[in-house]
């Protein structure tokens, strides 16, 4: 049996344990490997990236010595997690050489589209109801102003990040994408998940999960089913 590394990137303001779930459901055939960026978590001192860009040559050395050896690779990302995954693989079957195998892009419209309301540059509470709004859910952490203050920062650079960016050209990847979306999901509607298909020479699919923008935190399992469906296509 071939395993797949299957490399997630968080979601804006979160670090790599939101993905400890879902190492715990996987299947014998995928294994979970979070992406750690700086600013949260271990790497909390370090300072936030704030431009795509910068994240995706930052980060490069470290998702190499992730897949090193290994014999299929797929990534994940979602939200802000999804352009990063989709710029990271990029990178990789660039100059990197890495044979990436399928990307997974989730709640997160098409590079070229972005968000019609944004949340970056807004003051303290209304950025914090803004950015909650777009997820759908209240984090209990920000309403405590001590939390608020150590978590604010790393917040405000993943939203900067992911509503400055822009892809650079048009150059598409020979990998098969899938995009996710939950059902209910109110901030980013199927056609804007189409756009996904633009990035891709390769298959591309639209795939909807029960739930709402962030059904990924209710079901790692369905998830985990989904991406093996796809990677056994």
């Amino acid at each position: 049996m071939t395993r797949t590394t299957l490399l997630c990137f968080p979601y804006a303001g979160a670090g790599p344990s939101v993905y400890q779930p879902w190492r715990r459901v996987a299947p014998p055939e995928l294994d979970v490997v979070p992406v750690s960026l700086p600013g949260r978590e271990k790497r909390f001192v370090e300072e936030p990236y704030r431009r795509l860009e910068q994240a995706v040559d930052g980060l490069l050395d470290e998702v190499l010595e992730l897949v090193a050896g290994r014999d299929r690779v797929a990534l994940f990302g979602h939200s802000m997690g999804a352009v990063l995954a989709y710029e990271m693989t990029r990178r990789l079957t660039g100059a990197a050489g890495v044979a990436v195998s399928h990307l997974f892009v989730s709640g997160s419209p098409d590079p070229w589209s972005g968000r019609e309301r944004t949340a970056a540059g807004l003051p303290d509470d209304e950025f914090v109801a803004r950015v909650e709004e777009f997820a759908g859910y209240t984090h209990p952490a920000l309403a405590d102003p001590d939390m608020r203050e150590l978590l604010l920062p790393v917040l405000r650079a993943d939203v900067e990040l992911h509503e400055a960016y822009r892809p650079a050209g048009e150059k598409r990847v020979d990998v098969p994408v899938t995009a996710l979306r939950g059902a209910d999901d109110t901030l980013v509607a199927d056609e804007a998940l189409a756009g996904w298909g633009r990035v891709t020479s390769a298959t591309f699919a639209v795939r909807r999960l029960p739930g709402g923008h962030m059904y990924l935190t209710d079901s790692p399992a369905a998830v985990l089913d989904l991406v093996g469906a796809e990677l056994a296509r």
